[in-house]
């Protein structure tokens, strides 16, 4: 037993516990320049948010240290225990939770807040670890898959249910924990091509996301076939019938649409052309052609799904994609932070020598938007610097994740990593008018302790499992 201490201090990954202190530490600071107030200057004011954070930080830290005593076994024997905890405390929240901006999201308890929303992201973390460690388990069996899914979407709809849309879609990450683990990249292809198709459905009119989908598919066929002329054959059986349609509806004077003229033809050469290709078994033009009509079918469904968000949400997107420009309603947050970061020019005004922050420009300064702060008065450079910590505390866990010889670890490490990713560059593209302005913090700068009890919870069972890296448990 005397031995313990040594191995368990020997087997720690010291430069993880550094960067994870040297950013803890940063954030406090910036917390301190974007709360200042000259009547309270000192830093360890309590009653101010950067003296309260402290607080959380030393909290923090006993947390992490209490977590590396614990014995790894822990984590794998009780983690869907932790998860099924972590999901009645979400059902809790929705019943006697106190409601903040609208999101019933909250416990308090006597002036302290806990969010446990936060908490269910390292809980989820450790029941996709153990369902996918399982022997023999296939991410790409279909009801393994859907498994998986079912594990996200519980937390995830109960927190769209608190009214925290921007915490649900963290869950959305772990695509990349799959990936990893074997889904195939045609699936993650999917994805992206959701989301692309989501964004140009909202931008473009139905016919001309139709005309993009059919090109998109017709360049796809050209990549598995290399024949421009079976190219040039099907734009003339589709531009022929839809040539001789708008020559029938100028005669005729149709008040038929562009749009059902061209998904018309389309679908009765489809119908032709499954026929042919199931016929002379060509099975990648076949899953082609009815991924064509999945993406019809989604960008069908775009104008539903939008409908369902909440009035500010859609507000943020149009904001976001140039639709509508409010510079002064919802719009405001953005504007007033791209003004903060761009006025810090390359080596920042210096700190607590930001106008934008010091004079409360920036709603949400010290959590969402902490990183106007850190651009207004440290500039290109600190705003470069941060991000590199970042980066590679993130890259960090990547590779401990490949060096583990559990496959808990592995899965539960991709997961960590997968989560900060998240966060990192959804919150900096939020300040940054690259993403629409969901509200989820910046890890380890944004104020608030339940986020960050969170990530050192998330982070440091990471680092007790690494520590037990040569013992294969799983």
């Amino acid at each position: 037993m005397t031995d313990r201490p040594k191995t368990l201090l020997a087997n720690i990954d010291w430069i993880s516990i550094l960067l994870y202190t040297v950013l803890v530490l940063m954030g406090w600071i910036n917390i301190y320049a974007a709360s200042y107030d000259e009547t309270h200057s000192s830093i360890f004011d309590f009653t101010q948010r950067y003296g309260k954070q402290i607080v959380w930080i030393g909290a923090a830290f006993i947390l992490g240290f209490l977590i590396l005593l614990t014995d790894s076994k822990f984590f794998t024997a009780f983690s869907l225990i932790i998860y099924a905890l972590t999901i009645l405390l979400l059902v809790l929240v929705l019943l006697i939770g106190d409601e903040s901006k609208g999101a019933r999201s909250w416990f308090e308890f006597g002036g302290i807040k806990i969010q446990p929303a936060e908490f269910a992201k390292f809980a989820t973390c450790l029941a996709i670890a153990n369902v996918m460690s399982r022997h023999n388990f296939k991410v790409m069996h279909l009801p393994n898959l859907l498994l998986l899914f079912a594990i996200l979407a519980l937390p995830a709809g109960l927190i769209i249910l608190q009214n925290d849309t921007g915490s649900a879609l963290v869950y959305s990450s772990f695509i990349l924990v799959f990936y990893r683990e074997g889904l195939h990249g045609s699936l993650l292809l999917m994805c992206f091509v959701a989301a692309a198709l989501f964004v140009i459905s909202i931008l473009y009119t139905p016919f001309t996301v139709l005309v993009i989908i059919i090109c998109a598919t017709l360049f796809a066929h050209y990549y598995y076939r290399h024949s421009p002329r079976e190219i040039l054959r099907i734009i003339l059986f589709i531009g022929g019938p839809f040539a001789l349609f708008y020559l029938l509806k100028w005669l005729f004077d149709w008040s038929f649409s562009d749009f059902h003229a061209l998904l018309g033809i389309y679908a009765l050469l489809s119908i032709g052309g499954l026929y042919y290709l199931y016929k002379h078994k060509l099975k990648h033009l076949t899953i082609l052609l009815l991924v064509s009509w999945m993406c019809v079918g989604i960008s069908a469904s775009v104008d539903l799904m939008f409908d369902k968000l909440q009035p500010h949400q859609q507000a943020r997107i149009n904001e976001l994609l140039g639709i509508t420009e409010d510079t002064k309603g919802v719009g405001y947050n953005v504007t007033q932070s791209k003004i903060a970061i761009g006025s810090g020019g390359f080596w920042g005004k210096g700190f607590l020598q930001g106008t934008q922050t010091k004079y409360n420009f920036v709603p949400e300064q010290s959590t969402d938007f902490i990183f106007c702060t850190v651009g207004e008065e440290w500039g290109f450079v600190g705003s470069a610097v941060v991000i590199l910590l970042l980066m590679t505390f993130i890259l960090r866990i990547t590779k401990m994740a490949e060096r583990q010889r559990s496959a808990f670890s592995r899965i539960y490490g991709y997961g960590v990593a997968s989560i900060l990713f998240f966060h990192v560059a959804v919150n900096i593209g939020m300040t940054i008018g690259m993403v629409p302005v969901i509200g989820i913090p910046l890890p380890f700068f944004s104020y608030g302790g339940s986020s960050l009890w969170a990530f050192t919870i998330l982070i440091f069972i990471f680092l007790r499992l690494d520590s037990n890296r040569l013992q294969v448990f799983r």
